[in-house]
């Protein structure tokens, strides 16, 4: 084989090598791009997520300082409306004793007035 063919079979072997490590170059750096973007990708996903758990996070511990707070009114309106309920109940009571006094009190009233009419009238003896 003349030289020069020998020379131009080099330079073909040498400008496929150079094209193959060439196009290998552009393919790592076109995996780094995507693995770059994918990454980017889920990292924004990710970063939602924990923004989102977060929120989750303030409404869940204001909802318990809430509900917290729903307890302690309704146990005061639980013990108000006992309390008016035993008001309710002595109230009746007194009403009760106070119907029982009238009626003693009328009964007292009818024996004095029969004692006094009967005392008023001349005895036949």
């Amino acid at each position: 084989m003349p030289r020069l063919c020998q020379n131009v079979t080099i330079t073909t072997r040498q400008g496929k090598a150079a094209l193959g490590k060439r196009r290998r170059r552009e393919a790592i750096a076109a995996a780094t791009c995507l693995t770059e973007a994918l990454t980017d990708h889920l990292n924004v996903g990710v970063a939602q997520a924990y923004v989102n758990q977060r929120k989750l996070d303030h409404e869940v511990k204001t909802l318990q300082i809430q509900a917290a707070q729903f307890a302690k009114q309704t146990g005061q309106w639980i013990n108000m409306v006992e309390n008016f309920n035993q008001a309710l109940k002595e109230i009746g009571d007194v009403e009760n004793w106070a119907r029982s006094i009238e009626l003693d009190m009328r009964t007292i009233a009818t024996a004095l007035e029969y004692l006094y009419k009967g005392q008023l009238q001349p005895s036949s003896s």
